[in-house]
């Protein structure tokens, strides 16, 4: 079997840990919006912004791969792991812009369980990425994920249940069940990024 050349260069590693890095600020963000009392608009502005920079560092990733000729690892990797940390943060957009936009006053308390999982994943995240150069060494990491995705399905599944409880009256529940399923799908992506990681150490070994 023939040896891999594999560069010195750390640029695409930097990369991805600054893109893993917008995320914790997404999330804290994303939690500062279902907080009690919050200024919604506000928080909304700063996220938008923060959604702009993690754009910004997805597209200078892209830039680098197109201009690099031997990658630490396949093409086609480097660019799903981008797109995939980039789709975490367009969802945890998602969630703060219907908030904002639907005007919801009044959140479920469950959705603040939700906010913690995805805090979480952003910090587990964000200590993996600069490790990438040993994929290998980060399966404790892609595990967490998953196991933190299946308590993410399970709390997404009763915060329906008191959404069509009767306790909400129908306009709300519309609202709130859109935003529901945003919080569950970026809790989603967080897991397909953990997934492509360990793709892509399965290659890698």
């Amino acid at each position: 079997m023939g040896l891999r050349f594999r560069p010195v260069d750390t640029a695409f590693y930097d990369l991805f840990t600054e893109s893993a890095n917008h995320l914790v600020t997404g999330a804290a963000l994303l939690s500062e919006m279902l907080a009690e009392g919050a200024d919604h608009a506000d928080v909304a502005r700063r996220m938008r912004e923060a959604e702009h920079a993690a754009d910004e560092t997805t597209h200078r990733l892209f830039r680098k791969v197109n201009s690099t000729f031997v990658t630490p690892f396949d093409r086609e990797d480097i660019y799903s792991l981008g797109s995939g940390l980039d789709d975490v943060m367009d969802m945890m957009d998602e969630v703060v812009d219907l908030i904002l936009l639907y005007e919801v006053k009044v959140l479920p308390p469950e959705l603040s369980t939700q906010a913690e999982i995805l805090q979480r994943c952003a910090e587990l995240t964000s200590a993996a990425m600069p490790q990438l150069s040993s994929p290998g060494s980060l399966e404790e990491f892609w595990i967490e994920i998953n196991r933190l995705e299946n308590a993410g399905d399970k709390n997404h599944r009763r915060t329906l249940a008191k959404l069509f409880s009767g306790e909400y009256k129908t306009i709300e529940v519309l609202k709130l069940k859109d935003i529901v399923e945003s919080l569950e799908e970026a809790i989603d992506a967080f897991e397909k990024v953990a997934n492509i990681v360990e793709q892509i150490a399965v290659k890698e070994s």
